[in-house]
């Protein structure tokens, strides 16, 4: 069986922990030792060899994919993290994966977010044999058992059972996001909810697409990638699983949460004898029912139900059964064209990372960290001066036609207008200051002699 895992959303409902350059997926939010994207991975390896395994993320993400999965000591093919040139949604992302996949076989594909946190136990296996069971007939979706009447997700209506060894029925109908009355009864009458992981076999699937969804599957197998972007922007569900007549539901009895608000992150938290969920240094005085997310120590006194979320730019207090609204505040940002709303002070590139410390309309200062066997690719700037500072490690210098290395207290000077290259050739961390000084230091004035990175 392929696994197509899908890694490319923003995850903005989790701001200011969640950022489009670095989305709730690559996030060590639950298990402090691997992000959700990790555990994802290492879900589809219970059905599919790493070869086996597809990653649809974007250009500004795949590198965090690639190196999140080096991590886990697996090696995925390169060719099979695929990098969506625009967001599409979920339809034609799949689509996209499922025509690399059937270029070399005719298989079953199982659909993956990378995004949720799914308990994968001996429920979660045997529901996945029965669907497998049933790829070459219908298009198989998973539907967990809700636990109380959520808004917040879609729910899916079961119809006749089609296989008496397991809960697997056809799909009567799917509903979008009720409100709470609605939701219980949905519940009443035996709704599930909708996972968004699905498992069909590729045959039934791209003729499934070539019936309800021509334009996207024409489009992405005569142009590729080419012609992503024209590609219309359509989820799975309303494009496909909602108009097929050969949608099915098989009940997954396990841990399921999408992880899609800081009200669903304190579900899955361990939580204190006053109920408090917390992460980082935090103590509680007279204070229940809240969830503390701090990169520094936080005090909370006669505080209750409430999410405190303090980062190094931005702080979010807000009541427990509000958090959806998180996103409006994300949307004000990106109004006033604040960068805060896209990234962290530390933004991760493909050769390591870059951290502001200070900075002022005419200077900035950052520290820098470098790979190793990794560099910055041969630029210039208008408009800026640079100053750089080893501070551990050795640089090799390429700047115009001179190459030269920088070794530990070690500075250099790049004048605007000069080409220049930064490489770590050595075995650790490159870690260097930057100090930009110049009326424009927009991220926008670096011209790039190579490959952007």
């Amino acid at each position: 069986m392929k696994t197509v895992i899908l890694a490319g959303g923003s995850g903005t409902r989790l701001w200011p922990l969640s950022r489009e350059y670095y989305p709730k997926q690559f996030i060590k939010l639950v298990d402090r030792k691997k992000t959700l994207f990790q555990l994802t991975v290492e879900r589809a390896r219970l059905f599919s060899a790493p070869s086996d395994i597809y990653i649809v993320t974007n250009e500004r993400q795949k590198f965090m994919a690639m190196d999140q999965i080096s991590e886990l000591g697996i090696k995925i093919p390169e060719k099979n993290v695929i990098a969506e040139p625009s967001p599409r949604n979920t339809l034609p992302a799949i689509c996209y994966a499922v025509l690399q996949i059937t270029e070399s076989e005719s298989t079953k594909v199982a659909v993956l977010p990378s995004d949720h946190l799914v308990e994968a136990g001996s429920a979660y296996r045997k529901a996945f044999r029965c669907a497998s069971r049933l790829a070459d007939e219908y298009l198989v979706t998973f539907g967990i058992k809700p636990t109380r009447p959520h808004t917040g997700y879609g729910y899916i209506k079961p119809g006749n059972k089609i296989d008496a060894r397991c809960e697997a029925y056809r799909v009567d109908r799917f509903v979008e996001k009720p409100d709470e009355e609605r939701a219980k009864k949905y519940i009443e009458e035996g709704y599930m909810w909708n996972s968004g992981m699905f498992l069909f076999s590729t045959d039934e699937f791209i003729e499934e697409c070539e019936k309800h969804a021509p334009d996207v599957i024409d489009v992405l197998r005569e142009e590729g990638l080419e012609g992503y972007g024209d590609v219309r922007e359509i989820s799975i569900d309303h494009g496909l699983m909602e108009k097929t007549d050969r949608a099915a539901v098989v009940r997954l009895d396990t841990l399921w949460n999408d992880v899609g608000s800081f009200d669903a992150l304190y579900e899955v938290m361990d939580k204190d004898s006053a109920g408090n969920a917390k992460s980082g240094e935090c103590i509680t005085v007279d204070s229940s029912n809240n969830l503390i997310y701090s990169e520094r120590l936080v005090a909370a006194v006669g505080v209750e139900n409430s999410i405190i979320v303090d980062t190094k730019d931005a702080l979010l207090i807000c009541s427990r059964g509000l958090t959806q609204k998180v996103k409006d505040v994300v949307r004000i940002l990106k109004e006033k064209g604040d960068r805060r709303a896209e990234m962290h002070l530390t933004v991760y590139r493909p050769w390591g990372s870059h951290t502001l410390l200070e900075e002022s309309d005419f200077y900035r200062i950052k520290k820098m960290i470098v790979l190793p066997e990794r560099g910055l690719s041969m630029r210039m700037h208008y408009h800026r001066n640079e100053h750089w500072v080893v501070v551990r490690g050795m640089a090799k210098v390429i700047m115009q036609d001179r190459e030269f290395y920088l070794r530990s207290g070690e500075s250099m000077f790049v004048p605007a207008g000069t080409k220049y290259k930064i490489e770590n050739p050595g075995k650790i961390p490159l870690d260097l200051l930057e100090v930009q000084i110049g009326e424009y230091l927009g991220e926008d004035d670096i011209v790039y002699f190579e490959e952007p990175d």
